[in-house]
């Protein structure tokens, strides 16, 4: 997906969790074009001296109203002069890029972890609830407020403290997941030890799954390379152009 180079306003940007932000721009063209999966290059604009655009999932798309939705953490100059930016405020944005999941009708199951949530987000508002089972997984309570924000399909959660949920990791209660919902489809995004297991787990249980990586990019087309994974069988891939989601067994595999 080559993208759309428009200025996006910002008409929310408030803390939602532990220095994680969700920022809601109006930018249409983009909003209109967005599917779950793919992603927006942001650039700060007004003379800013971070001039590289830095990638964000999209965690939600509303064409009514011509916005986008992104959610991001705070872990660098660029994110905190992000999250002070007030309503009126605008980015220059570039998207949707990269290749988004795999839809289906059949039962899934989504799980995700830290900002890996953001597009589990917009994938599970699309999916719709009647098929879908949505596992969250974070180290204490204060780190699964991804649930206040899923109002489709059922609801895990997990903690590694056991302050909220199950006690454990998001993997440990999968296969159950799995099995219970008679899922054919499992979507993982989030450190990539949780979507290696998971994507382990799945296959299994007999069910496909596909998997969204997280990597630092330049360009975020394609061109300059610095995102770069090994693929099965000697296979290279961009993760701006060919994912950011892939099917599991193409990048997690073992030699």
């Amino acid at each position: 997906m080559a993208g759309i180079e428009a200025l996006g306003t910002v008409v929310d940007n408030h803390l939602i969790g532990p220095d994680v932000y969700r920022m809601e721009l109006a930018v249409p063209e983009i909003a209109a074009a967005a599917q779950p999966g793919t992603f927006v290059h942001l650039q700060l604009t007004g003379g800013s001296s971070h001039i590289l655009r830095r990638p964000f999932g999209i965690a939600g798309a509303d064409t009514t109203h011509g916005t986008i939705t992104v959610i991001y953490r705070l872990v660098g100059e660029g994110t905190r002069l992000m999250a002070a930016l007030p309503n009126g405020s605008t980015l220059s944005c570039l998207g949707p890029l990269g290749r988004g999941f795999t839809l289906t009708d059949k039962p899934a199951v989504l799980i995700g972890g830290g900002t890996g949530m953001a597009p589990l987000l917009f994938l599970a508002d699309r999916l719709g609830g009647r098929n879908t089972t949505v596992i969250v997984g974070g180290k204490t309570a204060s780190e699964v407020f991804w649930t206040d924000w899923l109002s489709q399909g059922r609801v895990l959660a997990t903690t590694d403290d056991g302050t909220a949920g199950h006690k454990g990791f998001a993997v440990d209660i999968l296969a159950e997941a799995i099995q219970a919902a008679g899922a054919a489809m499992v979507y993982a995004c989030g450190p990539q030890i949780m979507m290696e297991k998971a994507a382990a787990i799945a296959a299994e249980c007999g069910c496909s799954c596909e998997v969204s990586l997280e990597s630092y990019m330049g360009c975020g087309t394609g061109g300059c390379l610095g995102c770069v994974v090994d693929g099965r069988d000697g296979k290279r891939y961009k993760v701006c152009h060919d994912g950011p989601v892939f099917p599991a067994e193409e990048v997690f595999f073992h030699a």
